[in-house]
């Protein structure tokens, strides 16, 4: 599994979180590169990653300092209510894109 991060380090939030299966890792890449130049073009200071790892789980465990805000990473889905409420804290500002 492929895991796109959007991180808010000033805040320690995570701002997107998508996962991507692994025959995805072009659309993976081109999303990350998509993301982090409509960050860079509006002077949006966040941290983008896509990670490698066999599950939330794990990356949990090899990341921790995303998840620092979340008791359970399963609860970590672009539905949840969760990340839900953070893109609608975010929604409003200059950074939102297509790739939500």
């Amino acid at each position: 599994m492929l895991f796109l991060i959007e991180y808010d380090r000033p805040s320690g939030s995570i701002i997107q979180f998508r996962e991507f299966d692994a025959a995805s890792g072009q659309l993976a890449d081109e999303t990350r590169l998509n993301l982090e130049l409509d960050l860079k073009r509006q002077g949006v200071e966040h941290e983008v990653v896509l990670l490698d790892a066999p599950s939330k789980q794990a990356l949990r465990h090899t990341h921790s300092r995303y998840f620092e805000n979340f008791e359970n990473v399963d609860e970590l889905v672009i539905g949840s209510p969760q990340v839900q409420a953070l893109l609608m804290e975010t929604a409003a500002t200059p950074h939102d894109s297509e790739t939500r």
